[in-house]
């Protein structure tokens, strides 16, 4: 699930019918506490992230089943993009809804598309990151299609590590 969930899977044309080549697995750099460092070659371009799972999660209503959520912070140096914060969410957001990534009092607004949210303001990613490699705690909140609101809470441990990691091997 890791791979898909990294958006480094090979996806088939709507129109062919020949069988898809799956990408192959991301490659771990190395664990640090509650964070890994990965790099990956989807399509042949390179991408090293620090990836995170949520310590907790709640939904409301409480029985609502979702897949896995996960938060990368990814480097693309072919496409000039160094540490783009975001979040698959495990549901289909509302159409149209924001998300929240909040660390200590400082709350971002991020917006969605399908299951995936990025920081709103992208002048404003750079605060998230500092932000986040200081504090120990992120929730990220968000309602699905279905109205299910949820609320996921990662831990920070280890996150300047595997940032600094992946951002070696993107270098």
């Amino acid at each position: 699930m890791l791979t898909a969930a990294a958006g480094v899977s090979t996806a088939a044309s709507g129109a062919s019918k020949q069988p898809t080549k799956k990408a192959p697995e991301p490659t771990l750099l190395g664990q640090y506490a509650d964070w890994g460092a990965y790099t990956a070659a989807p399509e042949g371009g390179k991408v090293c992230f620090a990836l995170g799972k949520p310590k907790s999660s709640t939904t409301n209503p409480a029985n609502r089943k979702r897949d896995p959520a996960y938060i990368f912070i990814s480097t693309r140096p072919a496409e000039k993009v160094k540490n783009e914060i975001s979040v698959i969410i495990g549901y289909q957001f509302r159409q149209d809804s924001d998300a929240t990534a909040e660390v200590g009092t400082t709350r971002y607004s991020m917006y969605t598309q399908r299951d995936g949210a990025w920081i709103k303001n992208i002048t404003e990613e750079a605060r998230l990151i500092d932000a986040m490699r200081k504090g120990s705690e992120l929730t990220v909140k968000g309602v699905s299609n279905r109205n299910t609101q949820s609320t996921d809470v990662y831990s920070l441990k280890g996150l300047s590590q595997a940032m600094d990691r992946a951002e070696q091997e993107c270098r």
